[in-house]
């Protein structure tokens, strides 16, 4: 057996994070799989730098890193491993490279969900025109971006993603529960049940968005757990349903 290289380790993360997809990816075509994981684990690392805890800095550093990366493998340069499999697409790399450091900005907490989704849609609409060329389909939603990268932060910021005007007194505890149930709720409401784009988005919309239903319902959600379900929903949404 091979030993593992770099890209695959980056691959691997993403796929460690959603046991899921080993069930729906069968939905997805064969040669398109490995450059979708490619797409998602580079979102991914944007989510972390987005979701960083702690001192910000290191994250900012990478932040602009990526910046250059990106507007590199528009003139078909890459150092990352990920540009192995991305940086060979025709895409819209500076676009998304400009969008990039409203994930700074998109860490202060927003007065309220308006501002939640206004302060990501820039790099929303980036993402979309990007992941199109990535993954050879429509652009999906940019509020349905918006709603699964809020949706990822909730899982990973708590109460801290929850915007001011539905933040509870700090010593509530049940008041911290329920606001992140409000917020999860809020963001479903949002969240478009047709996210359109690309076939792999609308499986990874449908997945994200099962994670976040029991959350408002006050549940831990339990990723891979009842794979016919998860079958059923990657079916609907490969479908289009």
């Amino acid at each position: 057996m091979a030993a593992p290289t770099a890209l695959d380790s980056f691959l691997d993360k993403w796929r460690g994070r959603w046991p899921e997809w080993a069930v729906a990816e069968v939905f997805v075509p064969a040669p398109q799989r490995e450059r979708a994981v490619a797409w998602f684990a580079l979102l991914q690392e944007f989510d972390d730098i987005l979701n960083i805890a702690g001192d910000p800095l290191p994250a900012d550093a990478k932040l602009g890193w990526w910046g250059t990366e990106l507007r590199d493998w528009a003139g078909r340069r890459s150092r990352h491993p990920l540009g192995r499999l991305l940086e060979p697409v025709p895409a819209p790399w500076a676009a998304l490279a400009d969008a990039l450091p409203d994930l700074v900005a998109a860490r202060a907490r927003p007065a309220d969900g308006a501002g939640a989704f206004a302060a990501l849609a820039a790099y929303a609409q980036a993402v979309a025109e990007v992941e199109a060329a990535v993954l050879e389909g429509p652009a999906a939603a940019p509020r349905a971006l918006i709603a699964q990268v809020l949706a990822t932060r909730l899982a990973e910021a708590g109460v801290d993603a929850v915007p001011q005007s539905s933040q509870p007194r700090a010593d509530d505890t049940a008041g911290r529960e329920n606001a992140q149930r409000a917020w999860a709720g809020e963001l479903l409401d949002a969240w478009p049940a047709r996210p359109g784009g690309p076939l792999p988005r609308r499986v990874w919309s449908a997945l994200a968005r099962r994670r976040l239903q029991p959350f408002a319902a006050g549940r831990l959600p339990q990723p891979g757990r009842q794979p016919l379900r998860i079958l059923w929903r990657a079916w609907r949404a490969a479908a289009g349903g």
